[in-house]
């Protein structure tokens, strides 16, 4: 019986475990597939559904929350051929919209499932809702929250140990036979009063106050100018998650100046207009045009209706500065996202697929609006300098720079053209 009972006690013990690993097994898969899910649907199904609400389609959550798994997954890979075949629930939410739905007979089983799991669990929320911040180079939070802690702690032993103090004076005497006559209780304000005529004790207040006050004071002074997480209210509502991450516009097609000139420049309206004369968002205000889109025909004075364009009716959109350097600071987009792309890239640790932008303005294809990712502190660029390896193959510039410098070694006149002394970056701002 005491063998059965160990046995048993062992098989448990075993069961226990694998039950364990077998749900933190499941669990990490299940959020694994919310995250596939998420990129799959933003590549594929945002453009006619959201989670919450109706759109061109019908909302996701609760659609996909009450229907079969099975009918979802034959849905989504091939609507019609359900519909041609008959059944009843396809032909019904056939009649949602007008618009016919696209089929995705690529899409695997296991990735339908994915998309399933992200619409039932929704998209994840932002604590705040406010923009995740880098972590700061200066002094930090903590850090003060720390000093004063110390400082606390501090005056609690010191108070501890003058009463150990006088508890033990106090046994001493009744040892020796002196009669210990009890002290009048003071008042607050007499007590401390009585506090701060001790020397030591107003030395040390002295030397706490004078660590808190520098320490704030030396934070105050290194954050100065430093607007990590800064996100201004723009004129207009536009999503960079919107147009980078789910259309997958390019950087440059917006900011064509980043990659030939100093600066990365603003789009003008008539780059918007491009694709907004015809993409105009009524679906989800009711056939009416999004007031976002429209606050683009007002500042170019266009028309909707009659397609024709007013000029003095234009009126600025006046955007607000986001990313801002000191006058005295010189920055070159296109010396550092053509120049030095390659060394940036391996530096940030970049994916293939995400542009060297990434890298000073953080993942801009999940801002909903636009924010200062990165500190853009002295510190900051000296680091990325210092650490980043330049390599002069494949590399135009350094090419230049080696072909330039073996005509040096061999004593032929060299001029500052020949080191870019004729861009234009070279001498104006």
């Amino acid at each position: 019986m005491r063998d059965i009972s160990l046995i048993i006690r062992r098989v448990w013990k075993s069961a226990f475990m694998f039950t364990a690993l077998s749900v933190l097994i499941v669990s990490a898969t299940h959020a694994q597939d919310v995250v596939e899910g998420r990129k799959i649907f933003k590549d594929k199904c945002a453009s006619c559904h959201q989670l919450d609400r109706n759109s061109t389609g019908p909302a996701l959550t609760p659609k996909l929350t009450e229907l079969d798994e099975a009918f979802a997954i034959k849905w989504i890979r091939n609507w019609k051929a359900l519909v041609d075949a008959g059944d009843k629930t396809a032909i019904e939410a056939a009649k949602f919209s007008p618009a016919e739905m696209t089929t995705f007979p690529t899409l695997t089983d296991d990735q339908i499932k994915n998309v399933i799991a992200y619409a039932k669990a929704g998209e994840p929320k932002k604590e705040g809702d406010k923009p995740v911040e880098v972590a700061s180079e200066g002094v930090s939070d903590f850090s003060i929250a720390g000093i004063a802690l110390i400082i606390l702690i501090s005056i609690a032993v010191l108070v501890v140990l003058g009463r150990a103090v006088k508890m033990l004076e106090r046994l001493i005497l009744k040892k020796q036979g002196v009669e210990v006559v009890e002290k009048e209780s003071l008042s607050f304000g007499a007590a401390t009063r009585k506090m701060f005529k001790n020397k030591k004790f107003v030395m040390f207040f002295v030397l706490c106050l004078i660590i808190a006050l520098g320490s704030f004071g030396w934070m105050g002074m290194w954050n100065t100018g430093v607007h990590t997480g800064y996100q201004p209210v723009q004129p207009i509502k536009f999503s960079h998650e919107l147009h980078a991450g789910v259309n997958q516009i390019d950087c440059q097609y917006c900011h064509s100046g980043a990659f030939k000139s100093k600066n990365a420049s603003i789009p003008s309206v008539n780059v918007c207009m491009n694709c907004h004369k015809s993409v105009q968002a009524t679906e989800k205000y009711n056939g009416e045009i999004s007031p976002e889109i429209q606050k683009i025909y007002t500042a170019i004075g266009y028309d909707p209706n009659t397609m024709t364009y007013d000029k003095s009716k234009e009126k600025p959109v006046e955007w607000v500065r986001v990313h801002n350097l000191p006058d005295f600071a010189y920055f070159n987009h296109s010396q550092h996202v053509v120049v030095g792309e390659e060394a940036i890239r391996k530096e940030k640790g970049l994916q293939p697929n995400e542009p060297v932008c990434f890298a000073c303005h953080g993942p801009v294809d999940t801002m909903e609006e636009i924010y200062q990712y990165s500190p853009l502190t002295m510190k900051w660029c000296i680091n990325c300098h210092k650490d980043a390896q330049i390599s002069g193959k494949d590399n135009a510039f350094y090419t230049k720079v080696i072909e330039t410098h073996e005509k040096i070694k061999k004593g032929e006149k060299i001029t500052p053209a020949a080191l870019g002394g004729l861009e234009c970056g070279k001498c104006h701002y």
